[in-house]
């Protein structure tokens, strides 16, 4: 699987700007009555999806986050955040915020490649970095942003039976989004849209190039 990952992410390249940014985790089209509920301005912001490679298997890192902050408190995420003007771009920028946030040393970290750009509604157009990551690493949490970390298996996320459809209101508009349970755990919203994009990818017939810039 891993070697599946890096040919489908060789060619990615970091999108310009978030034009082409999807509103995160809606399937089906985005009309313009909808979009107006997204930010017309976002910040540009990275996060970083680690893959970690066990031997027994490749397993996603996420974090639970403080239930004190502003936003997403509470909520299932990456580590990631704005990319700042002394970032060189959204690679560096996920690596710094997971340094910040969870205590991963880059050093463990291999890149492999971009997913698409995802808007959303608290204002931000989000590069997902996809990054494998060796084991044998120390987190040291940031407290006043995550609660927790955990691991899900690479496997259960790509597995369809995993994937829950609901409807979610946004405005008056009703769209379906998937959830992704695991243990006591919901993921929901960028987050669970990341993934389904991640899986898209992987398991869509093998094109030349298919992101966008």
């Amino acid at each position: 699987m891993r070697g599946l990952i890096e040919e489908r992410l060789r060619h990615s390249h970091p999108p310009l700007n978030g034009l082409n940014a999807l509103p995160a985790g809606i399937t089906g089209p985005v009309d313009a009555q909808l979009r107006e509920y997204f930010p017309l301005a976002p910040a540009a912001a990275a996060v970083l999806v680690p893959i970690i490679d066990h031997q027994s298997g490749l397993t996603v890192l996420l974090t639970q986050r403080s239930a004190t902050l502003r936003n997403h408190a509470g909520q299932i995420s990456f580590p990631g955040g704005r990319i700042d003007s002394s970032d060189a771009g959204p690679l560096e920028a996920a690596l710094r915020e997971s340094e910040e946030e969870i205590g991963l040393a880059r050093e463990y970290v291999t890149f492999a490649g971009y997913l698409e750009p995802h808007l959303v509604l608290t204002g931000y157009w989000i590069t997902p970095v996809v990054g494998f990551v060796r084991p044998g690493f120390n987190l040291k949490l940031a407290p006043h942003e995550v609660e927790s970390t955990f691991e899900v298996p690479l496997d259960h996320i790509l597995d369809l039976d995993n994937h829950r459809p609901r409807l979610r209101m946004i405005g008056e508009t009703a769209v379906q989004v998937y959830d992704i349970p695991f243990g006591e755990h919901n993921i929901w919203g960028a987050t669970a849209g990341i993934l389904v994009a991640l899986r898209r990818l992987l398991m869509s017939p093998a094109t030349s190039d298919t992101h966008a810039t």
